[in-house]
């Protein structure tokens, strides 16, 4: 038969056992303990990876907008809905970084599933757009763009894994490990 709970070292319990000759009202255990529970939701709050990450992605959507706005003129509107989309996602993973709530990051989380896509989808449109222009100024921007829409791939795939790290737990099948230590 399968064991279906499993030890994984995530929540230590450590019960300090007094000795036979100090008992008191017949208690060998005490009513009070110390749990460390390594929860990486919380190591993500702690440690702050999508505090940096998230601002840096609000940042680049930003000026991927501003980009947009200066560099197309006609169609504008497809290239600025991404770049609105990284600035709400840059947004929440600071949010999700800064405080603990749940919500925040799974909604942080979606989002960032959401801005990878798009930031695949305009990279390949950009790279059709890329043969129309002829001068040098128009292929620079345009390499700035791509630049810019690389290092927002990156920074999706980044936050996603630790997110999903924080997020994506199988907090029902585990066991805490409980360390019995003598009393001093």
């Amino acid at each position: 038969m399968k064991n279906t709970f499993v030890c994984d070292e995530s929540m230590i319990i450590t019960i300090p056992v007094g000795t036979i000759q100090e008992l008191q009202d017949g208690q060998l255990m005490p009513e009070q303990f110390y749990c460390v529970f390594n929860d990486h939701f919380k190591v993500l709050v702690i440690k702050g990876k999508a505090q940096p990450l998230g601002a840096a992605q609000a940042v680049f959507g930003l000026l991927l907008c501003a980009l947009a706005l200066v560099f197309y003129s006609t169609y504008f509107w497809i290239f600025t809905i991404p770049s609105i989309v990284f600035v709400i996602c840059g947004g929440l993973s600071f949010a999700a970084g800064k405080c603990l709530n749940m919500i925040v990051a799974k909604l942080s989380f979606s989002l960032n599933i959401l801005s990878l896509c798009w930031s695949i989808t305009s990279f390949v449109l950009n790279l059709f757009i890329l043969d129309r222009f002829r001068t040098q100024s128009g292929k620079g921007v345009l390499a700035l763009i791509l630049s810019l829409l690389v290092i927002e791939f990156f920074i999706c795939i980044f936050l996603i894994y630790w997110l999903s790290k924080a997020i994506c737990r199988q907090h029902f099948n585990m066991l805490p490990t409980i360390v019995l230590k003598r009393g001093n």
